[in-house]
């Protein structure tokens, strides 16, 4: 879906803020979490940038983890924009490989919606503010200040998808290219996890030897706790995440 997104997202006015279909988005959901393929070419890109949203506002603890959370929510207190960017890879140095894989990926179509805001009406801030609920939720058992704190959590989302390319690499641009999408939709991706190239910009370290696939969104990463669905693919070592 990833791959999906970076090819029509930027053309597509109101990405990520306009409503989307909910009979489409709930089939969609379905299909996933069935492990069927999709034609996602049939299928709105306002739909499937909802399911998106709506897949990351569920990772337990945010793709940003809950123990980290605070500490991601000073990243925009630094004197300059290089003290922000090292202390912002210096946090995703501790993120398991998975998150950080995926924030990559993300931030990196983020910011080729951004870059043609004139068609799109969607500036960085304009993005962060759709965006950030979901990729910066906490769980219940965290206090409600750091919950509510939205303005902190849209600036620091602007400031990723602004700075992306200084923080993530400026290859993330060709990753995102470097995807096939079949006939049936199934999409054939770079894997960010043993890709040398993006192992080189972030000091990634496991955190888990199981692996699971992120159905449709066109990874195949090592996702042992990022899912509120989780489940084991019969007769393998492997697990599935599912979309509620």
């Amino acid at each position: 879906m990833l791959f999906f997104i970076n090819q029509k997202g930027p053309l597509t006015e109101g990405i990520f803020r306009k409503s989307a279909n909910m009979k489409s988005c709930r089939a969609l959901k379905e299909t996933l979490n069935a492990g069927d393929k999709v034609t996602l070419d049939c299928e709105s890109v306002l739909v499937v940038a909802s399911v998106l949203k709506d897949f990351l506002g569920n990772i337990p603890g945010s793709v940003f983890t809950s123990h980290l959370h605070e500490k991601w929510l000073t990243i925009t207190d630094g004197e300059n924009e290089e003290e922000k960017i090292a202390a912002t890879q210096r946090l995703l140095a501790k993120l398991p490989r998975a998150n950080a894989a995926l924030l990559r990926y993300l931030f990196g179509v983020l910011h080729n919606i951004q870059q043609h805001s004139s068609v799109n009406q969607l500036t960085a801030y304009n993005l962060a503010t759709c965006i950030a609920p979901s990729i910066l939720c906490l769980p219940n058992a965290c206090s409600a200040e750091l919950a509510s704190d939205i303005t902190r959590k849209i600036f620091l989302v602007q400031f990723l998808i602004e700075n992306c390319l200084q923080i993530l690499g400026e290859d993330i641009a060709s990753l995102l290219l470097d995807s096939a999408t079949h006939c049936d939709g199934s999409e054939k991706a770079a894997d960010p996890v043993n890709n040398s190239t993006v192992s080189a910009t972030i000091p990634w370290v496991p955190h888990t030897n199981q692996h699971s696939k992120v159905r449709g969104l066109g990874l195949s990463i090592g996702f042992s706790a990022l899912s509120p669905v989780l489940t084991t693919v019969p007769g393998t070592n492997s697990s599935s995440i599912g979309i509620r």
